[in-house]
């Protein structure tokens, strides 16, 4: 009778768990240190694998941190494009849309953090944001514009310019999450909860909603 064998995680011959467990503690490890603070070794101990099998797959601490951005922009980029590219009226699209991006923060808290410490690194010297912009940001910009544009055309929009509203909106979904630790502090409360984070979906639609759309004008009103 033959013996199973079973294989450790921290080995090549589960390249994808391997892979994905780093990935993952890495998330954690850089959301928490920053990429200039994070260790290499915290992670492996983390991900359960020893640092030769960390570089095996990522050739050095660059490029995992630039990993972990694909990571975090691809998987964002797949869900809202989609939804921005749904045949909706100008309201019903731009509401999935923030629930969407809502729903995919909220399922990977952590993510905020470490977007908003790439970005204070550019501010000092190079970053991955050369490549980040056009790939992920350029093609969301462009498609929630064209939203932007079309419902201010209806009539279902105030004309709002995108450069000001964008930002606003974005910093309305994602904030919460980044702040999350004070409001721990601040209320006595978990700001994590699943009940407290569904209200906050409500919040977050109900007022960039109020934002954006026009009055509706009920039939036989006068304006």
């Amino acid at each position: 009778m033959k013996t199973a064998v079973k294989t450790r995680l921290g080995s090549r011959r589960q390249p994808e768990e391997s892979r994905a467990a780093i990935l993952q503690a890495a998330v954690r490890e850089f959301s928490r240190e920053g990429l200039a603070g994070a260790r290499t070794d915290a992670i492996a101990r983390d991900a359960k694998v020893n640092k030769a099998l960390l570089y095996y797959y990522f050739k050095d601490k660059e490029s995992l941190h630039s990993a972990v951005l694909d990571q975090v922009f691809q998987a964002l980029s797949d869900k809202v494009l989609e939804v921005l590219s749904r045949d909706l009226p100008p309201r019903e699209k731009m509401l999935a849309y923030v629930g969407a991006h809502f729903d995919y923060i909220a399922s990977h808290p952590l993510y905020p953090r470490i977007v908003q410490s790439e970005m204070m690194r550019a501010g000092r010297g190079p970053s991955q944001l050369d490549r980040i912009v056009p790939q992920y940001f350029r093609p969301l910009f462009e498609k929630i514009s064209q939203l932007l544009k079309a419902g201010a055309a209806s009539g279902d929009f105030r004309p709002v310019n995108p450069i000001d509203f964008m930002p606003s909106m974005i910093a309305v979904i994602t904030f919460y999450f980044t702040n999350a630790p004070v409001m721990r502090m601040m209320t006595n409360t978990d700001p994590m909860d699943p009940k407290r984070i569904a209200a906050r979906r409500v919040a977050v639609l109900d007022f960039i909603a109020n934002a954006l759309f026009n009055p509706v004008v009920a039939h036989g009103d006068r304006p």
